[in-house]
């Protein structure tokens, strides 16, 4: 097998550090399985010493897997594993841990379930707000923060601090450990533990490490004290693709390697083996825009991708195109429409539902997609879990009302609403499992409280109208005729979350809504819908051919033949939550890594209205285009 230059410089590295810039497609898996035997074979390192680290166990195995093909079937004891494994290791040989000490993700959601509910704390939906909570735990030990220094999105501080405190008491007294708690733990034991980690220092002398961009400060810091004294530590990555900023990764950690080891070598792995000059050059106009990156020239393989493209088209007589493609659609309906006009000429020409990857910024964004996608008996599989507009506790406060209206009068419907926005009912009001409105307000003018009593009626009028309008109006009269967006607003203000984020499940609410003239059309299309997904859900596993729908995190490593991007405006891509450059900076690597995943075509899409609202196309858009 022949390497270009750099590929070469990269694989004969032998001792001290390196840093290898691996762009998109430019072999870097191979360069790290290839230095790896050229240690064994070539320099006769001894194989146990070898320690290969990369970020999810699938790659892990990967790595394993191809360096095995490489060697010719022959086993090594190199050490392939991701950080947790690796470090899990050492803490079991340390601590006597073994895999019942670490925690199920029901027992972290368990605990954390107890800890809120002893606290009384108030929240819409529990298992959001635990993850959210969890999630917060996991960025202040995955960072290194000082507790008393972090300033929590979800809660009070005090608050926060008193969750964390118990979470971890739990925790410990159980003798159980998470994965954050597996770095946090074998940063302490390096630390405190000199022999210890002289040990393991011995141990593993040669250290590789896949996609360093996704390192956090706990996982390097512990890393330069395994690495020392030689320094043997080869890190392969694109600072272009650092996008995991929140669970404490970022891009500055690789930016600053030099600083910590000014003797470092550095090569560029400058070829891209992956896509067409087209849309390396229009990935590079966009990423060149960042200005905390390292400056690159990276060039297409033309010679091997044409020869692809070439075979392929006599294959399959495709006509040559061009390669990236730029589209505006009125709407969201209109844009998925065309996107599945465009995947089945695709298949016309010979490619397969598998080619086909929809690529978007956030998990809600391709729900009405997926609705045509199953109207069209497109089979797809999602990479998230992508969640059901209908189930959302908004939606059901919405569809509560709408019952109300229809003649529902149970104490638990009205129990769910009567204070959504406040009218300061006391739940003692309502003994009866079924209301009466008139017994209802008798019980405040009795206790001459007329104001809650007019309140009542008020509701009672508000019903009756919500009872004679179609969904679209209803949802409008509910959130401004009766108030429910200002209820919204005082429940974000509280939790410290942004309105904006719940509005938008309004939004999409009332815009999917439009379509349907009655309420019974309207409901059962979300029963059909519903029924469709969770049919969906059992089957993709079993689908062999299939639209593949992801967001870039979860499109990052993979590549496609054919990519489209979902809703490339302002708000979307960009996220509207990215306010300070270094977010900003965050979510154009975000659109970076997924028109990189295009080997062939890649499609942009924006779209006029979102939700019924209208939307600038992204400021990306511009940025990709020629001056």
């Amino acid at each position: 097998m022949s390497f270009n230059q750099s590929q070469t410089e990269a694989i004969g590295h032998m001792t001290g550090p390196m840093m290898v810039l691996a762009g998109p497609g430019s072999g870097k898996t191979t360069v790290i399985t290839e230095r790896t035997k050229n240690l064994v074979l070539h320099h006769g390192v001894d194989p146990s010493r070898i320690l290969v680290i990369t970020f999810t166990k699938a790659a892990a195995l990967e790595m394993k897997e191809r360096f095995l093909r490489l060697m010719g079937g022959r086993k090594y004891p190199i050490t392939f594993g991701t950080f947790h494994a690796v470090f899990f290791q050492i803490l079991k040989y340390a601590y006597g841990f073994h895999s019942g000490n670490i925690a199920r993700e029901e027992q972290r959601q368990q605990f954390m379930r107890e800890i809120i509910q002893g606290l009384h704390l108030e929240y819409e939906d529990e298992n959001e707000f635990i993850g959210e909570l969890l999630g917060e735990i996991g960025m202040v030990k995955n960072t290194g923060i000082p507790l008393e220094h972090y300033y929590p999105k979800n809660c009070a501080k005090e608050i926060f601090e008193k969750v964390y405190q118990l979470y971890d008491d739990k925790m410990r007294s159980k003798r159980l450990i998470d994965f954050d708690d597996m770095l946090v733990y074998c940063y302490e034991l390096f630390d405190q533990r000199k022999d210890i980690l002289s040990a393991w220092q011995r141990k593993f002398e040669y250290i590789l490490i896949d996609e360093f961009q996704d390192i956090n400060k706990v996982q390097f810091d512990i890393i330069k004290m395994l690495a020392l004294p030689e320094n043997n530590l080869f890190i392969v990555g694109d600072d272009d693709q650092s996008i995991y900023r929140f669970r404490g990764a970022k891009p500055e950690l690789m930016l600053g390697f030099e600083k910590s080891y000014p003797d470092v070598r550095r090569v560029l792995l400058d070829v891209n083996y992956r896509s067409p000059r087209e849309i390396v050059e229009t990935s590079l106009r966009l990423i060149s825009h960042n200005t905390q990156r390292f400056d690159k020239k990276i060039y297409a393989n033309e010679e091997s991708v044409n020869q692809k493209l070439k075979q392929k088209a006599e294959k399959q007589k495709i006509r040559p195109s061009n390669h990236v493609h730029y589209n505006l659609w009125e709407s969201q309906q209109q844009e998925g429409k065309n996107i599945i006009e465009q995947i089945l000429q695709s298949c016309r020409k010979g490619y397969t539902y598998n080619d086909c990857a929809v690529l978007f910024r956030t998990n809600t964004q391709p729900r009405l997609f997926m609705s045509q996608l199953m109207a069209y008996n497109i089979p797809f599989r999602t990479r998230d879990n992508i969640p059901n507009l209908y189930e959302h506790w908004i939606t059901r406060d919405i569809l509560t009302y709408i019952r109300l209206a229809q003649g529902s009068r149970t104490r638990k419907d009205m129990l769910k609403i009567m204070n959504r926005p406040n009218r300061y009912i006391t739940r003692e009001s309502l003994e009866e499992e079924t209301v009466a409105f008139d017994v209802w307000a008798d019980y405040f003018y009795q206790k001459k409280q007329h104001w809650v009593a007019e309140r009542i009626e008020q509701l009672e009028a508000d019903l009756r109208v919500i009872s004679r309008i179609g969904p679209f109006a209803a949802i409008n009269y509910i959130r401004m005729g009766i108030g429910y967006e200002t209820f919204l607003q005082e429940y974000a203000e509280y939790r410290r979350i942004n309105a904006d984020n719940l509005l938008e499940i309004l939004d999409e609410l009332q815009d999917g809504a439009k379509e349907f003239p009655t309420y019974e059309a309207w409901f059962s299309h979300m029963e059909e819908y519903t029924k469709k997904l969770q049919n969906q859900k059992k089957q993709q596993e079993l689908l062999t051919d299939c639209v593949s729908l992801a967001t870039f995190h979860s499109a990052k490593g993979l590549e496609y033949p054919i990519v489209h991007i979902l809703d490339v405006n302002e708000e979307l891509m960009p996220y509207k939550k990215a306010i300070l450059d270094a977010d900003i900076q965050e979510e154009r690597r975000m659109f970076y890594v997924g028109i990189t995943r295009a080997r062939e075509e890649l499609h942009i899409h924006s779209v006029k209205k979102y939700n019924g609202r209208e939307l600038d196309i992204s400021r990306f858009v511009a940025e990709m285009q020629k001056a």
